[in-house]
C-alpha cells in the first residue's frame, strides 16, 4: 500500500508471521472496544498501527477490566485484550500544535480509524474534509452507534443500548426471561468486525484505483445485519421472531439437553440425524412415535421429546455423548466455560493464545486471543505487546523526521 512505513514495520517489540497489510499505515484514535478491535485485526495482519491517546490518560479501556491494579497502572485488562501489536503516541489534538501534529502524521498514513460521536471531528478541523486535503487518497473510517446521519446520531451509544434497540435482547433469553442481553458485547465487536472489513476493501480499491474513502459504521445497522432468520423472517414471511432460550426455531430436536454430568447441545436437525440419535439412545422407538414422526410434529412437541431424550442421556455424562454422537454423524457439543474452553485441545491445537511477558507496566504474562482465522503462510498475530501510554512518541515523531530537541518541547508545552 502507498504510503506506509517499512521501517516502523520492522522496529516492533516482537515476532510476526503473515503480512498482508504490510506497509500499511493506520492511525487509531478510538476508545474502549469497538474501534480498538477493528484496528487489533489490522494489526494481526502486519499493518502499522499507531494508537493516538490523550496524554495523561489514554484509551478509557486503560481504566477498564477485573485487575484494579492494572487499571491503577492504565494497563488494564480490557486494554490489554485489544491494542497488543500496535504502537502507542499521546498528542492533544485541542491544541494547534497537537493538530498540526496529528496532520504530519496523516501524511504518512493510509487511513484513520475514529470512532468519536458524528461531527466532533469536524469541529476540532479534523474530520474526513479536512484531512483528505493533507492526503487524499485517505481511508477515513467512522465508527459509531446509529451512523452519521439519522434522528439518533447524537444519542451516546454503549453495547448494551444498540443490544436493546437493535432487537438482539428481544430474541435473547425465554419467555420468562427475555428480553435478556447477550452475556459479552456482541454489538462493540461485530461493529468493529464490520469497520475492519469495509477498511479493508476500501484499501483494496485505492490500490487499484488511489481514491480515497469515507466510511460509515453503524453499530446498530451492523448488529441488525448480523440477525439473520430473525429478521427475515419477519421482513419475507410476516412471522414475529420470539424468544426461544435454548431451543432452535428451526428444528427439533435441536438444543441444550441435560446428561448424567454436564450440559450437552445437540442439533439433530435432519430426519436422518434425529433417526441416527434415537438408535444412539437405545430408543429406537422414539422415531416412529407418531407424536415425533415427521419435522414439524416435532417442533410443536419439542419439549415432550425433550424430557424424553434427557431421560436418556442421563445414562452417560456430557462429553461421552458428545464423542458417540458426533462419530455417528449427530452434531453435538458440551456447553462449556470460557476457562474450560481456553484450555480445550482444540484451542491448543490451534495456537489461538498469544502470550507475552515483560509487558510494561504488567508484572504477570498476558495472554491474548489472536484473529479468528488462519492462513496458509503464516497465521495473524500480534507482533509485539499491548505498548505503555505514549511508548512510542519519540520513535514516531522521529520517523516524521522531528528532531529530539523538539519533541522535548512538545513534551514540555504538553503536545504530547
Amino acid at each position: 500500500m502507498r504510503g506506509g512505513c517499512a521501517q516502523a514495520q520492522s522496529a516492533g517489540r516482537g515476532l510476526g508471521v503473515s503480512r498482508l497489510l504490510e506497509g500499511v499505515r493506520v492511525l487509531d484514535l478510538t476508545n474502549v472496544l469497538a474501534g480498538p478491535f477493528c484496528a487489533y485485526q489490522l494489526a494481526q495482519l502486519g499493518a502499522d498501527v499507531i494508537k493516538v491517546e490523550v496524554p495523561g490518560t489514554g484509551d478509557l479501556a486503560r481504566q477498564l477490566g477485573a485487575d484494579k491494579d492494572l487499571n491503577a497502572r492504565l494497563m488494564g485488562a480490557s486494554f490489554l485484550a485489544q491494542n497488543a501489536g500496535k504502537r502507542s503516541v499521546t498528542i492533544n489534538m485541542k491544541s494547534a500544535a497537537g493538530k498540526d501534529l496529528f496532520k504530519k502524521l496523516v501524511a504518512t498514513s493510509d487511513a484513520v480509524i475514529e470512532n468519536f460521536r458524528p461531527g466532533v471531528m469536524d469541529r476540532l478541523g479534523l474530520g474526513y474534509d479536512d484531512l483528505k486535503t493533507v492526503r487524499p487518497s485517505l481511508v477515513y473510517c467512522a465508527i459509531s452507534g446509529f451512523g452519521q446521519d439519522g434522528p439518533l446520531k447524537d444519542n451516546p451509544a454503549y453495547d448494551q443500548i444498540v443490544q436493546g434497540l437493535s432487537g438482539v435482547m428481544s430474541v435473547t433469553g425465554d419467555a420468562g426471561s427475555a428480553p435478556l442481553r447477550v452475556g459479552y458485547p456482541i454489538a462493540d465487536t461485530i461493529g468493529g468486525i464490520t469497520a475492519a472489513f469495509a477498511l479493508v476493501a476500501a484499501l483494496f480499491r485505492r490500490e487499484r484505483s488511489g481514491d480515497g474513502e469515507f466510511i460509515d459504521v453503524s453499530m446498530l445497522e451492523a448488529t441488525l445485519v448480523t440477525m439473520g432468520w430473525a429478521v427475515s423472517n419477519w421482513l419475507i414471511a410476516g412471522v414475529r421472531p420470539e424468544p426461544m432460550g435454548n431451543e432452535n426455531v428451526t428444528a427439533s430436536p435441536s438444543g441444550m439437553f441435560k446428561t448424567g454430568d454436564g450440559l450437552l447441545n445437540i442439533a439433530a436437525n435432519k430426519q436422518e440425524q434425529f433417526e441416527i440419535l434415537c438408535g444412539l439412545l437405545e430408543r429406537p422407538g422414539l422415531a416412529r412415535d407418531p407424536r415425533f414422526a415427521n419435522r414439524e410434529d416435532r417442533k410443536v412437541r419439542r419439549f415432550e421429546l425433550k424430557a424424553e431424550i434427557e431421560a436418556a442421556l442421563a445414562a452417560r455424562p456430557a462429553r461421552e455423548w458428545s464423542a458417540i454422537l458426533n462419530a455417528a454423524g449427530v452434531p453435538a457439543g458440551e456447553v462449556l466455560s470460557v476457562p474450560d474452553v481456553l484450555a480445550h485441545p482444540q484451542i491448543a491445537q490451534r495456537d489461538l493464545i498469544r502470550r507475552f511477558a515483560d509487558v510494561p507496566g504488567v508484572e504477570q504474562e498476558v495472554a491474548v486471543v489472536r484473529a479468528g482465522f488462519r492462513l496458509a503462510n503464516g497465521d495473524p498475530t500480534p507482533r509485539m505487546a499491548p505498548p505503555a501510554l505514549g511508548a512510542d512518541n519519540e520513535a514516531v515523531l522521529r520517523e516524521l523526521g522531528i528532531p529530539l530537541a523538539e519533541i522535548a518541547r512538545m513534551r514540555a508545552e504538553g503536545t504530547i
